[in-house]
């Protein structure tokens, strides 16, 4: 998959990177790896991990958890993301392809270890399981 490979290859540090591939390209291993990697991540290269702030600025939001969502959103479309994105995780979206809104909708907050991958090997975001464990993942051309 050209997200997938991409996205390991940008993002994990080079120590793992193979090991990702190999793990997620087989359909024998690539459930208890996702399960046992994707909750807790450590394998992020952080050159190009941008946390972000868990008291990111909602002023006058009546609902934090759609603004958080909409600012996710914003600041991902802002970077040049397209309305599709594709899918890595321990939730039932796996390995799928979704609109850009309705997977943030689904993904933050859910404490589900989650790659949301929009442009192949440039630009992705992270969820965790940790609250407020949240990056957006960006890679210059």
């Amino acid at each position: 998959m050209e997200h997938e490979e991409a996205l390991i290859r940008a993002f994990i540090i080079p120590a793992k990177r193979q090991r990702y591939l190999d793990k997620l390209g087989s359909q024998k291993t690539r459930g208890k790896f996702i399960s046992s990697h994707l909750h807790h991540m450590a394998d992020l290269d952080e050159r190009y991990a941008e946390e972000l702030d868990p008291h990111m600025p909602l002023v006058e939001w009546e609902n934090r958890h759609t603004a958080r969502i909409t600012s996710i959103y914003e600041q991902l479309r802002g970077r040049g993301a397209p309305s599709r994105c594709y899918v890595i995780s321990t939730s039932d979206l796996d390995g799928q392809e979704g609109e850009l809104r309705e997977t943030l909708e689904r993904v933050v907050g859910s404490h589900e270890g989650t790659f949301i991958s929009c442009i192949p090997g440039r630009l992705a975001y992270f969820e965790g399981e940790d609250e407020n464990e949240r990056y957006i993942l960006m890679r210059p051309e």
